[in-house]
Parts: C-alpha cells; sequence; structure tokens
C-alpha cells in the first residue's frame, strides 16, 4: 500500500505536488509544509498529536502505477 501523497499543506493549503521537497507527514499521513510545521505547529501534529517526518519523493516513474491522492485537506482553524 503506497501513501497517499496528498496535494497540499493542511495549514496553508500551498500545493505540494509529489516531488516536493518540504511536504512533512505524521504517521497518519497529515501532511503540511515544513514551514508550518516549524513556525505554526511547533514539530506537532494538531490531529493526532504525534510528530512529522519529511514525507518520501516517489520516483517519477511509478506515479502513473501509484498516483498521488486529488483529495485537498485544508484545516486551518488547527494550525492557529
Amino acid at each position: 500500500m503506497a501513501l497517499a501523497l496528498r496535494p497540499n499543506c493542511e495549514c496553508c493549503d500551498r500545493d505540494l505536488p509529489p516531488d516536493a521537497a518540504d511536504a512533512m507527514i505524521c504517521s497518519f499521513e497529515c501532511t503540511f509544509c515544513a514551514q508550518c510545521v516549524e513556525t505554526h505547529l511547533k514539530g506537532v501534529c494538531p490531529n493526532c498529536g504525534g510528530g512529522f517526518s519529511p514525507r518520501p519523493i516517489r520516483p517519477a516513474r511509478l506515479l502513473e502505477r501509484f498516483p498521488p491522492s486529488g483529495e485537498r485537506v485544508h484545516k486551518p482553524e488547527g494550525c492557529a
């Protein structure tokens, strides 16, 4: 089962394409940009309370077989 590779930061709604080097995820795949993780969230996921890791970059040759998610999740209220 492949990671969903969600397309945006849940906090600021910034686009995070599959090759984004600054995409961060928690163990539940909540997805945020590194800037929001550092400045707003202080390294703690507002959804589960866990920490973050850099989201792996899926090789381009596998994107057709394992496409990224198109579902955008935006919860700015959790980023205050």
